[in-house]
């Protein structure tokens, strides 16, 4: 299947001059999310991963998933003020201004194996932030992972020393 055929663009969302990939298109298509969802699994699977860590909303759609497929636990990063216990936060930058993120101060241990998920990488400014919550942490990151990377927009600038894997890429479009 052409996941990337299953992905609604619409042009100058939320701003003239970008055209905003969404991934509801495929999550609702029952073949590309199951599809999207099993080359995530076939990738991990063997790999000694201890937890799942998903970027406020959509990782979450597609990292409980893979947590439950691989028997392992799921970790949210949320945005400031949405996680009930002692957290920590990061805040990165916008195109029209700063946004925090927290993770529970608790939720991975030293040395643990983590993948960080998010549906999509752009700009990179969540996933970055992210990346910083999670070393503080003390975990490995194994990899970030993403549904779609738009390459362009030079997202893994601000994830460098971490590997990277998208399912598939909107370049130069």
């Amino acid at each position: 299947m052409d996941l990337k055929a299953t992905i609604r663009s619409i042009p100058g969302w939320p701003i003239k001059g970008v055209i905003f990939r969404d991934l509801t298109t495929l999550m609702q298509n029952p073949k590309a999310y199951v599809e999207s969802c099993d080359i995530l699994y076939e990738r991990y699977k063997d790999m000694s991963i201890d937890k799942i860590v998903g970027i406020d909303a959509r990782g979450f759609v597609f990292g409980a998933v893979l947590a439950y497929k691989l028997g392992i636990g799921f970790i949210p990063v949320r945005k400031k003020g949405k996680l009930p216990w002692k957290t920590i936060q990061e805040t990165y930058t916008l195109e029209y201004g700063e946004d925090t993120l927290e993770i529970h101060e608790d939720a991975v241990e030293k040395g643990e194996k983590v993948v960080i998920i998010d549906d999509l990488i752009a700009t990179g400014g969540t996933v970055g932030a992210t990346v910083k919550l999670v070393k503080k942490l003390g975990a490995d990151i194994i990899e970030c992972a993403f549904v779609v990377e738009l390459p362009d927009l030079k997202g893994r600038d601000q994830i460098q020393g971490c590997k990277v894997f998208s399912i598939t890429k909107f370049e130069g479009e």
